[in-house]
């Protein structure tokens, strides 16, 4: 008479559930590791991103970029826990509060966006990120008057704009956009001097002047 051997199902049963929930963890591990931008993220050239406001979530992907600057171009006061991030991460930033829910008059946006543009192109503060709330319109503008400044034609300008700011695209902006004129940054650009370095020397250095220059608001975090 053969033995009756029963077939170790609980421990079978046991070992799937133990699989099942060891995948589960590992899915959410690799949710845990996906980083996230803030809305509207895109880089703009080698050094200088762009994006809507970050948010708590967005912090682990903020620190990959290794930044050095913030560009905020709200007027509001920075969230406590964002200064906190940035004093973290020896991020310094700077303030240039331009208002969102009202047009600010031509000459007032011309002059902020003008200073916003000379800490921009100034490649002590790369790589850089600019903000305002929802990276469409302050943030437009300014990219904006950076891709004139690289001598884009106005059409890809305006392009640009339109594919971040979508149905809330503004009249006002691109005709901000069409008429800010170059020549007011290049004829501001006296903190950056090329010079000849020594007499009868062919060698160029980039040299920085400091005096005469309005800065922007720089928070100390």
């Amino acid at each position: 008479m053969s033995a009756y051997i029963q077939p170790p199902l609980p421990k079978e049963r046991g070992t799937k559930r133990a699989m099942d929930e060891q995948k589960k963890r590992n899915m959410n591990n690799d949710h845990d590791d996906v980083l996230e931008p803030p809305t509207n993220f895109s880089m703009v050239e080698d050094g200088i991103f762009r994006s809507g406001f970050p948010q708590p979530s967005n912090f682990p992907f903020l620190q990959s970029l290794n930044l050095r600057s913030i560009i905020y171009l709200c007027p509001e006061p920075y969230p406590e826990e964002n200064l906190e991030f940035l004093r973290s991460q020896n991020i310094q930033l700077l303030q240039f509060g331009i208002e969102g829910k009202t047009e600010p008059s031509v000459s007032i946006l011309k002059d902020t966006i003008l200073e916003a543009l000379k800490v921009l192109i100034d490649v002590r503060n790369h790589p850089v990120l600019i903000h305002c709330k929802r990276g469409k319109h302050r943030t437009g503008c300014l990219v904006g008057c950076l891709r004139k400044f690289q001598n884009w034609c106005l059409s890809s300008v305006f392009e640009e704009y339109q594919r971040f700011a979508g149905v809330k695209s503004r009249a006002t902006d691109l005709r901000f956009l069409e008429g800010f004129d170059t020549l007011l940054l290049r004829q501001c650009l006296y903190s950056i001097i090329y010079q000849y370095q020594g007499y009868g020397s062919n060698k160029r250095r980039l040299l920085y002047r400091e005096d005469n220059l309005q800065k922007s608001q720089t928070m100390k975090v």
